[in-house]
């Protein structure tokens, strides 16, 4: 990559003003340790550790925007040395133990190991700041190994025309993308060992350099010490922690359109304010997402979009801003659509299980892979889209969507990551040359950007790898939008397009149908498959209304007056006298067995963003519930799905209809004390009463209480080989068929990271 797309003044132009006021305004946290040594919290998993007399800055834990809670904390500003501007920030970074905690990958260092090679400067010819030492990557073997194969993906993409033509493009491709990647990487493809320093942490201290020593004194726990002093780092979420979202989003009430583009992100990866260029397009009541940044879930949850109403996700390429979110896309109970040119598939499987430490073939198991044709329009369900090429260092496409309607299509062109003209223009070479872009395919790439659209959303973040607004003067798009920056528009910029906040909507064809009643017709025919269809049309009849965000839905302790449908938008049960909290998506009954019983809420029920719901007056549905003969199953049943749902593996991302399902499927089974068996095969137990010992074969034990689960998992690994489970005292489980619940995503995730604290992420 080319260090001029990384310049500081660049970043730092339009935002100076702004960060000088929050720095006068701002009363940093106060160091917790002694003189040489600083120890100062930056988030949630994130801290900072300075020596300054050895000339350490380390970075201890990375999760997404690890870099943005820095800068908004002040430990990245920009200074001058030797009338060169450039940034400070970290130099080394220790890695978690634990890949996934609370859900959530713990290790995202691309952007972190970008701002130190380039933003610092550590690794640009004749900087001030290059003093010949590379970034230390710290950590344990499994990390280090799996970050540095991750960043290595995120630099390049597929490595070789081997590869290429595994992932199913033609030779003549397969050799004009490599001679692209080596033109952008300025003739090489490089090692990630050639740019950074792996330090494996592992038996005793490890010398860092400069005195500085770093040791593990149990898992995720760190001991940095210098000369007498020291300090410890925990770098385990504690439970109900996570990490935390580096900005704040407005909530905002969609309208379902026929055809629409919901702007979700205009920033790029190093804007703290806003989230990474991202659209949303709506189609006939259902969404479709354009790439998934960090942070998509508090994208989503301030859009008031449920992931389970998520109908597909579209993939440009595989740079963190626009990949991150993948992972929280598996939290559904649904494998979700992914639409992507095969390469651009094969790019981002590859990153994924590098990060992971898993294989290519486990992204089927969490997304409906539903490759796309390159340069043609593929339809998906009455929506057409035609992914271009767009030269970059990893594969990468833009996205054309259209839809036929009144006197011609209506079209939106989404153009993230694509480099400049005056770039492509500096690369061009002869079709024999090793390296660079031929003029064939600059023409058409100039052609295809300048396509006419209704909107056109264009990154314009300048640099190496990004666009340039003054290539799009005098298109003759209705709208442009300008976006993948974190600065404000110049006024040369302005006269050319203009931003779209975070929300902003724009409307291609309007809708004319209730999309909320067919939600709402499709979960109760699901909710209630042996109900004749009138039955079905009688609650259909009820109101749709909407709760506004953090409005209290039901009251715990009250009877509830009436049952709540879910169509679109979260909610959240909370449990003041257990402590429980589970979040609820579409297709979830609330209040239902209050309005049956007529008794008090046991819990209370919240939304997280703005929610429509169907509204079920109380002897509606109890009269419904009687003449349909379903009160006795309902009754029967809401003890196991409420354990089922207090549980961590189904508190997330499972709807009421899937719980049902898996309730149907459970069988209770019991163990007496002293009793032992072996973690199952093809059943997964979940601990109701009682309590028992996961003896590992390393010859450690872990506790299993009430809400615990057990089984081999979807790993296929045998690291479990040889454990056992004794049971300590009389003890009840319900035992789910593993098939099932395995083959739900967020429960597969979830299943993976206790595999992976049990048994792979070990010191």
């Amino acid at each position: 990559m080319n260090w001029r797309h990384f310049s500081p003044r660049a970043r730092q132009a339009d935002a100076e003003q702004e960060r000088g006021a929050r720095l006068t305004s701002r009363t940093l946290p106060q160091p917790t340790t002694m003189s040489a040594i600083r120890k100062i919290s930056v988030s949630t998993g994130i801290f900072w550790v300075e020596i300054a007399d050895a000339g350490l800055r380390l970075l201890c834990g990375c999760p997404t925007d690890a870099i943005k809670h820095l800068v908004k904390k002040g430990f990245i500003a920009s200074v001058e040395r030797d009338g060169r501007e450039f940034e400070t920030g970290p130099n080394a970074i220790l890695l978690s133990d634990l890949t996934i905690q609370s859900g959530r990958v713990s290790n995202y260092a691309e952007f972190p190991v970008l701002q130190m090679l380039y933003m610092q400067g550590m690794i640009v010819p004749d900087h001030p700041n290059n003093r010949g030492t590379l970034p230390m990557l710290i950590g344990s073997r499994r990390q280090v190994d799996a970050q540095m194969a991750y960043i290595f993906r995120g630099n390049y993409g597929l490595e070789s025309e081997e590869e290429l033509l595994e992932a199913g493009a033609s030779a003549v491709l397969a050799r004009e993308l490599m001679r692209m990647k080596r033109a952008f990487a300025f003739g090489r493809i490089r090692p990630s060992e050639e740019l950074l320093q792996p330090v494996y942490v592992e038996g005793g201290p490890r010398d860092i350099g400069g005195g500085v020593t770093v040791s593990r004194s149990g898992l995720n726990l760190f001991r940095i010490a210098y000369k007498d002093e020291h300090v410890d780092v925990d770098l385990t979420l504690a439970p109900g922690e996570n990490y935390e979202c580096s900005y704040r989003l407005e909530s905002h009430l969609l309208r379902r359109d026929y055809f629409s583009v919901v702007h979700s992100g205009d920033g790029d990866g190093w804007d703290i304010n806003r989230p990474a260029m991202s659209s949303i397009v709506l189609f006939q009541g259902r969404g479709y997402l354009i790439d998934a940044g960090p942070n998509i879930q508090a994208s989503l949850d301030a859009l008031g979009i449920g992931v389970n109403e998520i109908e597909g996700v579209f993939q440009t390429h595989c740079h963190d801003d626009h990949f991150a979110g993948l992972t929280q896309l598996m939290c559904s109970d649904r494998r979700i659509p992914y639409f992507a040119v095969p390469m651009v598939r094969a790019t981002v499987a590859k990153k994924l299980a590098a990060m992971l430490g898993g294989t290519e073939l486990e992204f089927r198991d969490f997304f409906e892979v539903r490759d796309l044709q390159l340069d043609e329009w593929n339809e998906i369900d009455g929506l057409e889209v035609r992914p271009i090429l767009s030269p970059h260092p990893v594969e990468t496409t833009c996205f054309q969507f259209r839809v036929f309607w009144e006197k011609g299509y209506r079209t939106y062109s989404h153009l993230a990551d694509i480099a400049s003209f005056e770039v492509l223009q500096e690369m061009l070479s002869a079709d024999d040359a090793p390296e660079g872009i031929s003029a064939e395919r600059l023409a058409t790439t100039r052609r295809d950007y300048a396509a006419p659209a209704n909107v056109k959303k264009i990154d314009i973040g300048g640099g190496l790898i990004h666009g340039s607004a003054g290539d799009f003067h005098g298109d003759t798009s209705d709208r442009l939008v300008l976006a993948h920056t974190h600065r404000l528009l110049t006024e040369q910029e302005r006269a050319i397009g203009s931003g779209a906040p975070f929300g902003t909507v724009d409307v291609l064809i309007e809708g004319a149908t209730d999309q909320l009643r067919r939600n709402a017709f499709d979960y109760l025919r699901q909710y209630f498959p042996t109900v004749q269809m009138h039955w079905i049309r009688h609650l259909m009849n009820n109101e749709i209304v909407t709760i506004n965000p953090e409005a209290l839905l039901i009251k715990e302790g009250q009877a509830a007056s009436d049952a709540f449908l879910i169509l679109s938008g979260s909610a959240e049960m909370l449990g003041a006298k257990t402590g429980a909290r589970y979040v609820l998506f579409g297709g979830s009954m609330l209040g239902e067995m209050s309005a049956l019983l007529g008794t008090s809420a046991e819990e209370a029920y919240r939304a997280i963003s703005f929610v429509q719901a169907l509204r079920v007056p109380r002897d509606i549905y109890r009269d419904f519930v009687i003449r349909n003969s379903l009160y006795r199953g309902i009754v029967q049943s809401r003890q196991e799905s409420d354990f089922l749902r207090s549980s961590s593996l189904f508190a997330e991302g499972v709807s009421g209809l899937t719980l049902n399902r898996l309730v149907q499927a459970s069988e209770l089974r019991t163990f007496e004390a002293d009793s032992e068996c072996e973690p199952p095969d093809a059943t997964l137990l979940l601990i109701h009463s009682g309590s028992a010992l996961l003896e590992k074969p390393d010859g450690s034990a872990e506790l299993l209480a009430s809400g615990s689960h057990v089984g081999l998992g979807p790993m296929g690994g045998t690291a479990h080989r040889g454990s056992k489970i004794r049971f300590r005292e009389r003890t009840k489980t319900y035992a789910l068929p593993l098939e099932l619940a395995g083959s739900l995503p967020v429960v597969r995730w979830k299943l993976i990271e206790t595999y992976r604290r049990r048994y792979l992420d070990v010191y």
